[in-house]
């Protein structure tokens, strides 16, 4: 089947976004590729379209259970043999998915590192015919490697077990000495590198002096009642403090930490997911591959280990392009603590070295006198204007013609005031009810809302009002099976509303 039908008639698209179909088009070539590409780009479609192109398995590494259930979920909604084998399943499940896999059944096999990387996985599928290796998070094998997680480290022999298949390593950020190192180890030096632009221009950048950071996170979060975000903390026990003191205050606040028990933050993670309002106090432990479209804000009440890892952070904010607030409080000691850590981490001296260079640029951006959005962007290598929209541009604070001060809420309502100016209040009252739906649907089948249908699918279909299954295909993101499941569903609601019910 060819690259655009599959678009259309599997994921419901018109056409790729910027900078996915030349990615499709290399990995289809058979070559290696190295894809940096901002969160919300669409990095997933550049290995899923390619994977059903090829008559093959596609084997994609993914870092977290949580993350590849979700894909997976997705893809079988969407009508793909999808599966994963990781630890959350039990062993009978597991012998089954892999009966499907050997049989040729399944199109792509989502795997943790751990369990790709062991000689027994690695014998079992190289016996298998596989057409295409794909690697999420892939920074982790450049900027943690075997200290953050052994087996991605591990990754560098893939080219070797499996000569000949091409292997797509995508990640949301990575600069210029990151990317370089990636490709040695990664692809032996041969690889077609695509950077798409890092810069995230709804993300509202503010860093203040550490003073008072109770006092700093209460005030911070007087803008964003009722709005998910993350509170980023440095250690287990600050976690903990600030769940609880938000929870004093009245916010629905969790925390997330690899100290809980894995079925305490399994519970945690999917009330973020589910639920509006739920503000996550976490460490790095938790947000990556994290795909909730409506994060308003990410809280770093304490320096970020690298401006790689607070971009990578930030990036969890406003993944639906509407406004959001990436805001840090950063105070000397925490550096001090920082440095402490490079040094106690046990790394060769080279990786040392780079780690110690990393946070000289994150101090750097945190103290820059000057638009905090150029800083971040030269770092990655790209040059800008002043965004006007950072605290360094706008002084701490931004105010509109009249001189009132405006808030990245009220930002926020002005542009979906804008996006949705076509709307007349029917449309609106519409599409609260087709988000209800959503919500129903996703908890009886266990998975996030956006997996059944994204928002702009929704406002899509609000605007189109579509009464028929015709019209129903029309509709963004809406492909065959999807159509198939949800139409009938979908367009009884419209049909009701429509009549007034």
């Amino acid at each position: 089947m060819a690259k655009h039908k599959i678009l259309r008639d599997v994921f419901g698209y018109d056409s790729f976004r910027p900078g996915q179909e030349a990615i499709v088009d290399s990995l289809l070539a058979g070559r290696n590729v190295l894809a940096v590409m901002p969160t919300g780009s669409g990095k997933s479609l550049c290995f899923q379209i390619p994977a059903l192109v090829k008559n093959a398995l596609t084997i994609v590494v993914s870092p977290l259970v949580a993350l590849m259930q979700d894909q997976v979920a997705a893809l079988k909604l969407a009508g793909v043999a999808a599966e994963t084998i990781n630890s959350a399943a039990s062993r009978e499940e597991n012998v089954e998915i892999w009966q499907r896999v050997a049989s040729g059944v399944t199109r792509i096999l989502y795997l943790a590192p751990e369990r790709l990387m062991t000689e027994r996985m690695i014998s079992a599928l190289q016996r298998l015919n596989v057409g295409m290796i794909a690697v999420d998070e892939a920074h982790c094998i450049s900027q943690w490697g075997a200290s953050f997680r052994p087996e991605y480290d591990e990754l560098k022999n893939l080219r070797v077990s499996f000569p000949g298949v091409p292997i797509g390593a995508f990640t949301a950020t990575a600069d210029e000495i990151t990317r370089r190192d990636m490709v040695a180890r990664i692809f032996g030096g041969q690889a077609d590198v695509f950077v798409s632009g890092f810069d995230r221009p709804n993300i509202k950048l503010t860093v203040e002096p550490k003073t008072n950071s109770t006092k700093q996170l209460l005030n911070f979060l007087k803008d964003h009642k009722d709005e998910s975000g993350i509170v980023y903390a440095l250690s287990r026990k600050s976690v903990e403090k600030w769940a609880e003191v938000l929870r004093d205050e009245g916010y629905k606040a969790l925390p997330y930490h690899a100290g809980l028990p894995v079925a305490v933050r399994t519970e945690n993670q999917e009330i973020f997911m589910a639920e509006k309002g739920v503000i996550i106090c976490a460490t790095i432990a938790f947000g990556m591959g994290i795909d909730k479209p409506d994060v308003r804000f990410v809280f770093h009440a304490d320096l970020p280990a690298t401006l790689d890892a607070y971009y990578q952070e930030i990036g969890r904010a406003g993944r639906d392009g509407e406004a959001a607030d990436a805001h840090m409080i950063f105070g000397m000691q925490d550096v001090m603590m920082r440095r402490k850590f490079i040094d106690n981490e046990g790394g060769d001296e080279r990786h040392t070295k780079m780690q110690h260079g990393r946070l000289r640029s994150l101090v750097t951006y945190a103290q820059a006198p000057t638009c905090r959005r150029q800083v971040l962007l030269q770092y990655f290598g790209e040059t800008t204007q002043p965004c006007n929209y950072c605290d360094a541009c706008l002084g701490y604070v931004s105010f509109d013609q009249s001189g009132d001060r405006k808030t990245v809420r009220t930002l926020r309502k002005e542009k979906v005031a804008a996006a949705t100016a076509h709307f007349d209040p029917r449309s609106e009252a519409l599409l609260v009810r087709l988000k209800t739906l959503r919500m129903k649907l996703a908890k009886s089948r266990g998975v996030p809302a956006y997996v059944i249908f994204s928002d702009k699918s929704l406002i899509d279909m609000a605007a189109k009002i579509p009464l028929t299954r015709w019209d129903f295909g029309e509709v963004h993101g809406v492909g065959e099976a999807k159509q198939e499941q949800f139409g009938d569903v979908f367009l009884r609601e419209i049909t009701e509303f429509v009549r007034g019910g």
